[in-house]
């Protein structure tokens, strides 16, 4: 690509070679038009000296007398400077002023004299081969009557005439010289007029590229860039304006993008994608400024989804469907697609808008457990007092003994069923007291109330021989609702003293950092698999669903414990070891 000139040198030397050719073509006019006024004029002074000439010499020649012509041709040339040659119609020459006649040729072939004979005169200018010298020749016919007598020639030296020229040429190439660096400093100084306001409009325009839209051109007194100026500022203005516009809605889009936890992805006709919020990002494990412009599927590796984005695009009707991802364990998403078009109606891709499902899929998933749950825990003792009824129904009333056994089964799953409904009743009654805030927090003495709910646990600990250990500072405060987080810690308890050994140990610890107060529950039972953790705050979930039922759990204790905590705004935690033990532990914040 060949450099770019500026404007200045590209209107300078136009201006200067204009002017230079100008005062070229008028030297070369002057000159000529000075030089042929010379020759006329000399030409005609010439003339007039011939006619003076043939006044004198036609007495001279009818009748002829040759040397009279030459005589007189000698006195009259010294004196007017002139050379005068007297011809014969034959062209022979009769007189001279300067050289004898009977040594020169015959001049029937000069321009001049032939001139002479057709014409009122002849004239030529041409190197005399006698004289050796440029020279002027003007010949006239000499008459008496009609026929030609004679014919009169003067002539001078061009050399002179050369010579004047040559020095008014000089002068008039001096004075064009001097015009010519006149005009190339006017040329200079109008060049730079004219290309110095469009060199400031070059740099406004590229301020206003850098976004310099602050920036004001300097307005010219030209009314053309005057107004080129004025223009391209009101454009920045405009520009400006548009810009801020087109970046607020821009950022206001952004804005509720980032915003949305939906997960936002629009893709055009080829699948390539156009843009991707942070919500869909973090869905599917990508960066939204790398996946710009790239293949949705090189930046999700998931068939259903690559399925889904092809139906969107292909569809005339929104489509909607289910992706199921397990990069990062079973997730859902409920995907809404529906076309993408321009301002004139015509398709350019799709828009894809996912809603992360799986906690309402997990939350149906529970929901399913727990009915099934209930039903299997309520349909055993049911259908163990319902056969117990049936036989003594059939006769066993009537003996005392059976009779006895049967009833104090019946009443131990009636007790079992009781049981379950009261926790389902006090769980139910937490969840409600929860979501209408109605849980009253106090500050209370946490180891008195940790005492509390130990003395509760005793009698059961002292049967099996277990000893419960408290450690907690004297002055520890906690914000709670004493008389709930009393039967979690209770619940607590009693689950570490069924799944304890004899002559064991339990361990109830309360401790306190910066941010918050921590309670441990520790036994040195059979402990839990790691399997189970991530359930075990489940309802109905059991580790062992036998021993469960024979220690006469309802399933229920953890998930009650969970929402009491969850409802005084801490959350509670579980580690365990097979076979060392297992520790529960709730975190509640400072008072």
């Amino acid at each position: 690509m060949s450099r770019k000139k500026r404007l200045l040198w590209q209107l300078y030397p136009s201006y200067l070679l204009i002017t230079l050719i100008s005062l070229m073509a008028v030297t070369w006019y002057a000159s000529t038009s000075l030089r042929n006024f010379f020759l006329e004029q000399t030409a005609s002074d010439l003339e007039a000296r011939a006619h003076l000439v043939e006044r004198q010499i036609s007495v001279h020649l009818d009748p002829l007398d040759p040397k009279g012509v030459d005589l007189l041709c000698k006195k009259i040339g010294r004196r007017a400077s002139t050379r005068i040659t007297i011809m014969l119609p034959s062209g022979q020459v009769i007189g001279d002023s300067e050289e004898d006649p009977g040594k020169m040729d015959n001049h029937a072939d000069r321009p001049e004299f032939n001139g002479a004979l057709n014409k009122p005169y002849g004239a030529s200018t041409r190197y005399s081969l006698t004289l050796r010298k440029n020279m002027m020749y003007v010949a006239i016919p000499v008459k008496k009557t009609h026929p030609i007598l004679a014919v009169v020639r003067t002539s001078i030296p061009v050399d002179a005439i050369d010579e004047v020229i040559d020095n008014i040429q000089i002068k008039i190439a001096v004075g064009g010289l001097i015009i010519g660096l006149f005009a190339a400093m006017l040329s200079l100084v109008v060049s730079r007029r004219i290309s110095r306001p469009i060199e400031d409009l070059k740099k406004g325009a590229e301020r206003f590229a850098r976004g310099d839209f602050q920036f004001r051109l300097p307005v010219s007194n030209l009314e053309e860039i005057g107004g080129l100026s004025e223009a391209m500022g009101e454009m920045a203005l405009q520009l400006h304006e548009r810009i801020n516009t087109i970046m607020r809605q821009r950022n206001e889009i952004e804005a509720v993008l980032s915003s949305m936890v939906e997960g936002v992805i629009a893709v055009d006709m080829e699948q390539r994608v156009i843009s991707m919020n942070h919500a869909a990002a973090e869905m599917f494990g990508s960066i939204p400024s790398e996946a710009k412009g790239r293949s949705i599927q090189e930046v999700v590796r998931n068939t259903l989804l690559h399925e889904f984005v092809t139906k969107a695009l292909s569809s005339r009707e929104p489509v909607e469907k289910d992706v199921v991802l397990s990069s990062d364990g079973e997730r859902f998403l409920n995907g809404h697609g529906t076309m993408l078009r321009d301002a004139e109606g015509n398709q350019t891709g799709a828009l894809i808008v996912f809603n992360d499902v799986t906690r309402i899929r997990r939350l149906e998933k529970i929901r399913r457990d727990f009915v099934a749950n209930v039903s299997h825990e309520i349909k055993t003792p049911i259908t163990a007092i319902k056969g117990f009824v049936e036989t003594l129904r059939d006769g066993a009333v009537k003996n005392i003994e059976d009779a006895d056994r049967f009833l104090a089964i019946i009443e131990k799953h009636v007790d079992r069923l009781e049981a379950i409904i009261e926790d389902l009743l006090a769980l139910s009654r937490i969840e409600r007291e929860t979501e209408r805030e109605e849980v009253v927090l106090a500050e209370v003495r946490l180891k008195d109330m940790l005492k509390t709910a130990i003395q509760v646990c005793e009698a059961t600990a002292m049967a099996k021989g277990i000893r419960i250990e408290l450690s907690c500072a004297e002055d520890m405060v906690a914000k709670l609702d004493a008389p709930l987080f009393e039967q979690a810690v209770v619940n607590l308890l009693d689950n570490a003293i069924k799944y304890s050994n004899n002559e064991g140990a339990i361990g109830v610890e309360a401790t306190q950092t910066d941010n918050e107060i921590i309670i441990s529950v520790s036994d040195q039972g059979c402990g839990i698999e790691k399997k189970h953790l991530p359930r075990l705050f489940e309802r109905f979930y059991r580790v062992d669903k036998a021993r469960s039922r024979e220690l006469g759990g309802t399933g229920l204790g953890l998930a009650i414990v969970k929402h009491i905590v969850q409802a005084q705004g801490g959350s509670v935690a579980v580690e365990s070891t097979p076979g060392k033990g297992t520790t529960f532990t709730i975190h509640l914040p400072r008072a």
